[in-house]
């Protein structure tokens, strides 16, 4: 007689316990990652995460060519309140090591009810629904600050972008001024 099968619990991989707001989400193909809001502690894995982009993930995000991220770029990625600069990152293990593995951000623009945003997530975890989640919790927040609008500026060669962009509900139109870019731009109440 076999020994009886024992099924294995299935466990949450772990992660260090953030202070304040954060969620474990399961992506499509099962792997967890940790989502919080940004924080100072995290400037060398943003830039790390923007050295490990491919140059057209780079150039999608930036609009431009970018071999790696200067010290000014960094304070300005990192100068976040959660109010009317928000950031969400994405944290998963890699090799050992928690790595950012995907970001989503707002920025408030001078007309008080509209943001820009931007999500970006590193090649290999693309595909996953990990920027459908980023996207969510970045809308949610800017719906709780009082955001009317959210939009964002993207090359219009940024298939990925535009499916999300569609998915989560944005309407697009070829940008005015750039006839490259593309302007997704979603109602947020």
């Amino acid at each position: 007689m076999a020994p009886a099968e024992t099924s294995r619990p299935h466990t949450l991989p772990s992660f260090p316990t953030p202070a304040g707001e954060h969620w474990i989400e399961a992506l499509e193909n099962g792997t967890h990652v940790l989502i919080r809001p940004l924080q100072a502690k995290d400037r060398e894995r943003e830039r790390a995460f923007i050295e490990r982009l491919s140059p057209e993930s780079r150039h999608f995000r930036f609009l431009c060519q970018l071999k790696e991220p200067g010290e000014a770029m960094l304070d300005q990625l990192m100068k976040v309140d959660q109010d009317r600069q928000a950031a969400f990152v994405a944290l998963a293990h890699v090799d050992g090591e928690l790595q950012e593995v995907g970001i989503s951000r707002y920025a408030a623009c001078t007309d008080k009810d509209e943001c820009e945003c931007a999500v970006t997530v590193l090649d290999s975890w693309q595909h996953h629904g990990l920027g459908r989640l980023l996207l969510k919790h970045l809308t949610d927040h800017a719906r709780a600050k009082g955001f009317r609008q959210m939009y964002s500026i993207d090359s219009a060669a940024n298939q990925a972008m535009r499916d999300l962009a569609k998915a989560a509900g944005f309407t697009t139109a070829t940008d005015p001024d750039d006839p490259s870019q593309v302007i997704h731009r979603l109602v947020l109440n």
